[in-house]
């Protein structure tokens, strides 16, 4: 073995950094900070580390936000401010509650239809059991509040202890609509109701927004179609709205951030400069991936990253060791076993697609690796590591 030989695979470090204002230049933080973390922890960059800056200090430097009135404006104009039926949110104090107080405020009435037995991102309102118990169809039968009261009770959230039912329903009333609360998974159920309707799902939109509008839906938004445009000064996400935005006060929501790939282009820029080297860089949200206790899927943003350099364009090409060493090299071992597994991997398809040897691979997009990674490496609260410096992450056996 030679003295130089590498003995660790992937590592991941939370970087330390300023708290980010708007206005400040993220780039230069962003580089120095991870230079100097070098410095400090005397590691050194190499070329395909990966640089992962958290959306939240991107859209803070955008100063991307808008306030309760700026929703309630957009809404207006865009539903006419009568009766909007408001299906399939997601249920959470930090993503969808103030979003639905500037709904709220820009209707007349509002009739909040949500999704059963759980939300979209896996938020329970009633378990499956009960609804068994029940006798209840969740893909046809469409209940009223009282039934839901009825059959199932109150039914506080696993974690948070709040009955996301009649926080909605007060909300909505505190913001001055009348609310009307129904359970049904059929988009056009709600067209009994009302034909203007905000669509508040994230991964299935489009979906929706197609059966609503076959149905003979009279005005169709989306989250995502709800400020993509500036009002009264606000911020605003071109391509997704209020998707992925965050409570920031209780009146102000932070929104995703707007296009930041010249920012991702200048950090990589600026690394190669300071050290000549070749570093990828992303922007990064939720992580994808499901928690088996709540059976909550932690992706509530539109996507995990909504910029990033081209080297992270695609999915990963990889050979299952365990598969080479049971299989195809199960008669071998020690430095010939080592030797024949590296072999394999240099020279392995550009394209492993239907191959066997690459069989329990993750087919998923790099950066909806890495973002997940990233996302659990920097975590939610007060670790103060918003960008995450990922080493090793394309090395392979043979490095």
């Amino acid at each position: 073995m030679s003295d130089k030989e590498r003995r660790v695979g992937t590592v991941s470090r939370g970087i330390r950094c300023p708290i980010i204002r708007e206005g400040d230049d993220l780039a230069a933080i962003v580089s120095e900070s991870v230079l100097e973390a070098a410095e400090a922890e005397d590691f050194e960059l190499r070329d395909r580390d990966v640089i992962s800056i958290t959306e939240s200090i991107v859209a803070r430097a955008q100063g991307n936000y808008a306030s309760v009135d700026d929703i309630a404006a957009d809404v207006r104009a865009k539903l006419g401010g009568g009766t909007v039926g408001v299906i399939f949110p997601i249920l959470s104090r930090n993503r969808f509650a103030i979003c639905l107080r500037g709904i709220a405020k820009g209707a007349k009435k509002i009739v909040l239809m949500l999704s059963y037995p759980s939300d979209e991102v896996g938020n329970e309102l009633v378990s499956l059991d009960k609804i068994d118990a029940a006798g209840i169809n969740p893909y046809s039968d469409v209940l009223s509040l009282e039934d839901y009261r009825r059959h199932f009770g109150v039914n506080k959230h696993e974690f948070t202890g709040v009955d996301y039912v009649e926080y909605y329903g007060n909300l909505v009333r505190e913001s001055g609509a009348e609310v009307e609360i129904i359970f049904a998974n059929q988009a056009k159920a709600i067209l009994d109701y009302t034909d203007c309707v905000i669509n508040c799902d994230i991964h299935t939109r489009a979906r929706t927004k197609r059966i609503l509008k076959a149905a003979g839906a009279k005005v169709v938004c989306g989250l995502d179609e709800i400020l993509t445009a500036p009002v009264n000064g606000s911020g605003c996400n071109e391509k997704y709205g209020l998707l992925g935005s965050n409570k920031s006060t209780e009146d102000k929501i932070k929104l995703f951030p707007r296009e930041c790939k010249d920012l991702v282009l200048d950090i990589q820029t600026r690394i190669f400069k300071a050290c000549g080297k070749h570093v990828e860089v992303m922007v990064y949200g939720d992580g994808a991936f499901k928690d088996p206790q709540g059976k909550i899927w932690e992706l509530a943003d539109p996507v995990v990253s909504p910029a990033f350099t081209d080297g992270l364009i695609g999915t990963p090409n990889e050979l299952k060791l365990k598969y080479l060493a049971d299989n195809d090299f199960k008669d071998l071992s020690g430095d010939a076993l080592k030797a024949a597994i590296s072999e394999s991997i240099r020279t392995k398809d550009n394209n492993l697609v239907g191959n066997m040897a690459s069989q329990g691979t993750t087919p998923r997009q790099l950066t909806d690796l890495i973002g997940s990674l990233c996302d659990l490496t920097s975590g939610s609260g007060d670790k103060g590591t918003p960008v995450v410096l990922v080493q090793g992450y394309f090395d392979n056996y043979t490095n």
